[in-house]
């Protein structure tokens, strides 16, 4: 057995079980509030993301796009949902909702460091690791080979002569293509980007977008992006998910429900 395939069935993976089928997500009545003055409330009604697919959350800034990447990233913890789950490939689901119920965090945890990658917008690069140490932490958290790893996503990123520099000698875009080789190397099953292009000039921007998408697509991971920039992604194939908001004018609170 290999060191990737013992990782695959690492008994704290979360409760993990034998399911077949191709769905990576599936929430029903999925909903995340946000009380005070000005209150805001997420309702996902029905959402499915299949292996493989392109998604794209498009919307403007304050719409609940981050909101629901934390959802599927099973960093923030829904208020109520009658279905969600998370299939890490096609022979083994995780219940989210009843791991949340039962405050099982480190399940929750190994399967979130095992089978997600994530892009942050501004990259989250730590400046005193070298690159090649940057983009191999997944790999040291889940004890998988690093240098074969980090070495080819370098590559087809084209920052293969970058690896012995700090994130505070390259470029913006640079530095984001080391944040998304980061999020690639340990091989996810799905990788979620926030706003991963919104910090670059229009030419990078496009170029990486392609890169990214080239390289998920080469791996069969499936890509869900947070844009506002739809233009951006529509020529690469993605499914559109969008944000219908209404307020309450009497409570200044804002509602929001998921579609597509």
């Amino acid at each position: 057995m290999t060191d990737r395939e013992k990782q695959q069935n690492h008994p704290g993976a979360g409760d993990i079980t034998q399911d077949g089928g191709h769905r990576v997500f599936r929430l029903a009545a999925v909903v995340k509030c946000w009380n005070g003055a000005h209150g805001f409330e997420l309702t996902v009604p029905d959402l499915v993301i299949q292996k493989g697919e392109k998604v794209a959350l498009v919307g403007f800034s304050g719409c609940g796009k981050s909101t629901l990447l934390d959802l599927l990233a099973m960093i923030l913890r829904p208020d109520s949902a009658a279905e969600f789950t998370f299939r890490a490939g096609q022979d083994a689901s995780l219940d989210v909702t009843g791991a949340w119920k039962q405050k099982n965090i480190d399940g929750l945890a190994h399967a979130r460091m095992r089978h997600i990658g994530y892009v942050l917008q501004t990259g989250g690069l730590l400046p005193f690791l070298r690159v090649q140490d940057n983009i191999a932490l997944s790999c040291w958290g889940l004890g998988l080979p690093e240098k074969a790893a980090v070495e080819s996503v370098a590559e087809k990123l084209g920052i293969g002569r970058h690896l012995k520099k700090f994130p505070g000698q390259l470029s913006v875009g640079e530095r984001q293509r080391v944040a998304i080789a980061r999020a690639m190397a340990h091989e996810p099953s799905v990788v979620i980007a926030d706003e991963p292009t919104a910090s670059l000039d229009p030419i990078n921007a496009e170029e990486i977008m392609a890169l990214f998408t080239e390289l998920a697509e080469e791996k069969s991971v499936t890509l869900v992006v947070a844009t506002h920039e739809w233009e951006r992604v529509t020529a690469l194939d993605f499914r559109p998910v969008t944000f219908d908001l209404k307020q309450d004018t009497g409570s200044g609170s804002v509602r929001a429900v998921v579609s597509g």
